[in-house]
């Protein structure tokens, strides 16, 4: 299995504008989290081996986390032609599978997943009240086949001290996973 590093974001860039349609066609944008004390947007997809391993305890992870008031949104960026698991009919279909409780969003041009510089999935991005970036990187050391459990100590660690007013942790590691499937010529320049 290929595996892609995220590209880490600068920290402090300013959460990029989205509006996109949910599994069911309902379009979300960042503004409907206003007021939220910190923002999760998650690059996800379904078929990646990377996202199956964690898919579990991610859906765990965010329910323990929306109900200390943190906004948190999925999103797939694929190219749904050569990889039709990842079509929003089968997104529907895993949030529900896979229990999740957030929007899980379909970035058909890709646009959002080149303006958060999204590269692979899982890709983990954690904005604080005003919409910049405290948190960039993977969930947790665990990785198929490493026998690492998932736990998501690393993102949960950044996210309790966003919570509790605390600095963030300054050890950020970059997520591993499958490259997003960029449309061709699509493919961006980072």
């Amino acid at each position: 299995m290929a595996r892609t590093e995220s590209t880490m974001a600068v920290l402090g860039m300013a959460a990029p504008d989205f509006a996109l349609s949910d599994t069911e066609g309902r379009v979300v944008s960042i503004d409907d989290f206003a007021g939220a004390p910190g923002l999760l947007m998650m690059f996800l997809c379904n078929h990646c081996p990377f996202v199956k391993h964690l898919r579990m305890e991610v859906a765990t992870f965010v329910r323990r986390y929306q109900a200390r008031g943190l906004a948190v949104v999925g999103i797939s960026s694929n190219d749904v032609r050569a990889y039709p698991a990842d079509s929003p009919e089968m997104m529907s279909r895993e949030a529900a599978e896979a229990g999740y409780t957030f929007p899980y969003l379909f970035d058909e041009d890709q646009s959002v997943a080149k303006a958060y510089t999204a590269a692979c999935t899982p890709d983990f991005f954690l904005f604080d009240a005003e919409r910049r970036l405290v948190y960039r990187g993977r969930f947790d050391g665990s990785r198929p086949g490493n026998d690492i459990p998932v736990t998501g100590a690393e993102l949960g660690a950044a996210v309790e001290a966003l919570l509790d007013g605390d600095p963030i942790p300054p050890d950020q590691l970059p997520s591993v996973g499958c490259g997003i499937k960029w449309k061709v010529g699509n493919e961006p320049a980072y």
